[in-house]
């Protein structure tokens, strides 16, 4: 009888034995399975975050401290270097614009003339155009030197090449292939 009235507890030996990590093995891979894009996306925002805040951090590491006074005299140093830069950088700014604004009055200039040479041109009855081409045919006659065009040289295809014809393609040509539905058993 003692024996019924103390028998092993098997309930106590199960709890101890279920007492490891399977149950939150099974509730994280729910979470992931569920919000796993998420997490991933929050994880890279994160990091991107940190990285950046990195960098920006040695940046106010550098500057002086609330409670350091910087020196006066590397202050002073530092602004009439900064105001010698400035300076430089926009006398070769000045330099630019001139040489610019020249250029454009070269050009205008230019056009002047041409419109004077058209309205000269068109009193006298001439055009422009074949005033200009006159002058330039002059000055290449009165040049030593007059290049020949070749005409030695072979054309690549006969002249009666058509690429559409089909013909003269030799073992290349393109044939479409048969309408209708696809000759199958």
């Amino acid at each position: 009888m003692e024996a019924d009235e103390n028998p092993p507890d098997i309930r106590s030996t199960s709890a101890l034995k279920n007492q490891d990590l399977n149950f939150l093995q099974l509730n994280v891979a729910v979470i992931l399975a569920d919000y796993g894009w998420y997490l991933l996306c929050l994880c890279i925002g994160v990091y991107v975050v940190l990285q950046h805040l990195q960098k920006k951090r040695p940046r106010q590491d550098q500057s002086a401290t609330p409670g350091e006074v910087p020196d006066p005299v590397s202050v002073v140093r530092r602004q009439e270097a900064m105001e010698a830069a400035r300076k430089k950088m926009q006398e070769e700014l000045d330099a630019k614009a001139a040489l610019f604004l020249e250029r454009q009055q070269e050009l205008e200039e230019e056009k002047r003339q041409q419109k004077i040479e058209k309205w000269e041109s068109m009193k006298e009855g001439k055009s422009f155009k074949g005033n200009s081409r006159v002058t330039q045919n002059s000055d290449e006659a009165g040049s030593s030197t007059v290049l020949k065009p070749k005409s030695d040289k072979k054309s690549l295809r006969s002249t009666g090449y058509n690429p559409l014809s089909g013909a003269g393609g030799g073992s290349c040509a393109w044939r479409p292939g048969r309408r209708g539905p696809s000759a199958g058993g």
